[in-house]
């Protein structure tokens, strides 16, 4: 009667990113629509020239960028005594640029942190470039399967049992009656600092390395 093993493989690897894309906010409010609307398609004109400047898709620094349109709303706040308060308007537009070059990056952001009034940086989204991540989730699909073969080895030489061989292999938790997938690696966030030098604040960007992770279970058996 064969002995049957079920075991998990995983692996994962690190990379430093080679994109960065910042999502970044432009946004006024005041006691009437139209000068908050006009100042944010101003700020917004000129967010788009600093981009076209840099925009080059195949060597960057900016590889792509995009806009939203421009959103107005209003809202009648409520002061600390509970008196409703004159209508207060709000006009803003959200800008995606994605950096290949993050030197570049950091002193765009810091540029306009300092010349626009209404700008706010969301976050920075750090990523793989598309061929690379496929190549290392394909090493890393790969590395979990041969680790999942190792240690079903282990435990059939533990038992004194002979070489195994495989009989399924699947997404880490489809062998098991539920048959749902799990798996996949954190997302990677920005860190940012603004250290003091001579001329100033100065933006400092340190990304996390990306991870590209794979889980997978499989089913051996050794006479």
């Amino acid at each position: 009667m064969p002995t049957e093993f079920t075991v998990r493989g995983s692996h994962s690897a690190f990379q430093p990113p080679e994109r960065g894309t910042a999502h970044i906010t432009l946004a006024f409010q005041g006691p009437a629509l139209q000068p908050a609307y006009d100042r944010v398609v101003h700020d917004l004109e000129a967010v788009k020239a600093s981009i076209q400047e840099l925009h080059d898709p195949a060597d960057g620094p900016v590889t792509w960028w995009s806009t939203q349109h421009v959103r107005t709303w209003a809202q009648r706040p409520w002061n600390k005594d509970g008196k409703q308060l004159p209508l207060v308007h709000h006009a803003s537009v959200g800008v995606q640029v994605k950096f290949r070059d993050f030197g570049r990056l950091a002193t765009w952001v810091g540029r306009l942190v300092s010349s626009a009034e209404g700008f706010r940086l969301d976050g920075v989204e750090w990523a793989l470039t598309e061929a690379r991540r496929v190549e290392l989730e394909r090493t890393v699909r790969v590395r979990a399967v041969q680790e999942a073969a190792r240690r079903a080895q282990e435990y059939a030489d533990a038992l004194g049992l002979g070489t195994v061989r495989p009989v399924a292999v699947a997404d880490a938790g489809m062998l098991s009656q539920g048959i749902s997938p799990i798996g996949g690696g954190p997302a990677a966030y920005m860190r940012m600092a603004a250290k003091e030098s001579g001329g100033g604040a100065e933006l400092e960007l340190a990304p996390e390395d990306i991870e590209v992770s794979a889980e997978v279970d499989a089913r051996f058996v050794a006479e």
